[in-house]
C-alpha cells in the first residue's frame, strides 16, 4: 500500500496575473523556494517529494497521518504568502493512489478545512514502497558530438517514453534532473524494466542502468534505489559482472 500527498498552488493562474507582465522571474523564484521548503519539510519526516510542473508536488507520505500534514501546511502558510491544497490518497500501487488523491479533491472530501486539506488518508498503516532509479549510462560521450541543448531534447524525449511505459503499468515517472528519472513503481513494472531498457537501447541507441529500492518509506526506498544504482557502476568500473538491473530489500 502507497500513500501519496500532492500539493498544489490554489488559483495559481487568476494569482499570477496580479504581479503584472514582468513576473515571470518572480515565479520561478517562488517556485524553486516553494519546491526547497516542502521537500525539507517532508524528507525530514522520511518522505520523499517530487516535482510535478513546478507548481504541483507529488509526495510519497507513507508513514503520515492527518496531524502531520497540518503540522507541514501550517509552517507553508507561515512562510509563503499563497494558498496551498494538499489531497491525499492512497491504494495498492502508485497510480491507484494518485487516482485516489483526485478524487478526494474533485470530490471536495474535506479532511481539515482550515488548512485545505482533502482526500483519504492511510496513515502510519502497512506500506511498501518501491522506487526505480534509472540514469543514461555514459552521457558523456554524447557531449563531444551534440551541443547542451542537443541533449537536453534527448532526454526530454526519453522521458516522455518513460513515462507512457510505466504509467502503462500503473507507474508515476519523474526527472530528476542530469540524466537521471525515478519511478514510483508497482511490481508490473518492475519485471518490465528490462523490456524498457531493452526497447530503448534498440529504438534510440541509448543504454540505461536501473537501480531498484524497496522499504517502508519513500526515502529509505529512493536511498536504495540509488546505492542500486552505484552498485552497478561499482560493478562495471571493477570490470566484474555488468548488469543493468539491481535491487535491493530493505
Amino acid at each position: 500500500m502507497i500513500q501519496l500527498s500532492i500539493l498544489k498552488i490554489a488559483k495559481y493562474g487568476s494569482w499570477t496575473l496580479t504581479l503584472g507582465s514582468d513576473r515571470e522571474h518572480k515565479l520561478q523564484m517562488l517556485q524553486a523556494s516553494l519546491y526547497k521548503e516542502v521537500q525539507k519539510l517532508f524528507s525530514e519526516r522520511n518522505c520523499l517529494v517530487f516535482l510535478n510542473r513546478s507548481d504541483e508536488f507529488f509526495v510519497i507520505s507513507n508513514g503520515l497521518d492527518l496531524k502531520d500534514h497540518i503540522s507541514i501546511q501550517q509552517t507553508l502558510e507561515g512562510i509563503f504568502d499563497i494558498r496551498i491544497t494538499i489531497s491525499i490518497g492512497y491504494g495498492i500501487s502508485p497510480f491507484a493512489a494518485n487516482l485516489k488523491a483526485h478524487e478526494g479533491i474533485q470530490d471536495r472530501i474535506v479532511l481539515d478545512s482550515e488548512h485545505n486539506i482533502f482526500g483519504f488518508v492511510n496513515g502510519r498503516a502497512d506500506s511498501n514502497i518501491s522506487i526505480m532509479h534509472l540514469d543514461v549510462d555514459d552521457l558523456t560521450s554524447r557531449r563531444k558530438t551534440d551541443s547542451p541543448y542537443e541533449i537536453s531534447s534527448t532526454i526530454f524525449e526519453l522521458y516522455s517514453k518513460m513515462s507512457k511505459f510505466f504509467l502503462e503499468r500503473n507507474s508515476l515517472t519523474f526527472f530528476m534532473g542530469g540524466d537521471n528519472f525515478m519511478v514510483i513503481s508497482d511490481d508490473e513494472a518492475k519485471k518490465s524494466v528490462q523490456d524498457f531498457i531493452d526497447m530503448i537501447k534498440d529504438d534510440d541507441k541509448i543504454s540505461l542502468n536501473c537501480g531498484i529500492g524497496n522499504a517502508y518509506t519513500g526515502r529509505d526506498a529512493a536511498k536504495l534505489a540509488t546505492r542500486s544504482l552505484d552498485t552497478i557502476r561499482k560493478l562495471r568500473d571493477s570490470g566484474k559482472e555488468r548488469l543493468q538491473v539491481y535491487e535491493i530489500q530493505c
